[in-house]
């Protein structure tokens, strides 16, 4: 089993292994086949994130309310940056500069998950508990969009319910999305 902070970890390694490529990347099947790997690895991982994660910290952080408000609120901005990303043609000129505009706030919003909320719910949890977070974390993320959708809620809480309603036209639209052969993404390094 795997606690809750490695699998976070264990995706923003990911994620950053996926946008790498992607920067050192001349080939356009390989730009958009790691463009869908990297959108569908994000939102998944975002919307499992507040399905699980931040129903956990909000209850053990004295300011978990307000803390998970504005944690939701950079969610829901990252996935209005990742909206605009997943449509775009490799060879569009605003194709690198928005994934790395993307990539600078999702950085800063890990550094801070990692540094702080984690260490706090990982302090706060027995190693079941967050062996069993991890779990799910795990099988949310089967269930959840692979694409980012726009909402314009003006409470971000909603977003996560709108989201569950998506998933399955998200689905039925990966079939013909390109991706990275297999082999690919083993070879990918998680820094």
């Amino acid at each position: 089993m795997v606690r809750i902070s490695e699998a976070i970890k264990d995706d923003h390694r990911r994620l950053e292994s996926y946008y790498n490529i992607i920067l050192n990347s001349e080939d356009k099947d390989e730009l958009t086949q790691f463009q869908n790997q990297f959108v569908w690895e994000l939102a998944r991982h975002a919307v499992a994130e507040e399905l699980v994660v931040f129903p956990a910290l909000e209850k053990v952080r004295s300011d978990g309310k307000e803390k998970i408000d504005d944690d939701r609120r950079e969610h829901s901005a990252l996935k209005e940056m990742l909206y605009v990303f997943q449509d775009l043609n490799s060879t569009d000129p605003r194709f690198f500069p928005t994934i790395t505009m993307l990539m600078e706030g999702l950085a800063r919003h890990m550094q801070d998950e990692e540094a702080n909320d984690l260490v706090i719910l990982e302090e706060t949890l027995t190693s079941d508990q967050s062996e069993a977070l991890g779990e799910s974390l795990s099988r949310t993320k089967m269930f959840v969009p692979s694409r980012a959708h726009p909402y314009n809620l003006d409470n971000p809480r909603f977003e996560t319910a709108a989201d569950l309603i998506t998933a399955p036209l998200d689905r039925l639209q990966d079939l013909f999305r390109q991706w990275p052969e297999e082999e690919s993404m083993l070879a990918a390094p998680l820094e």
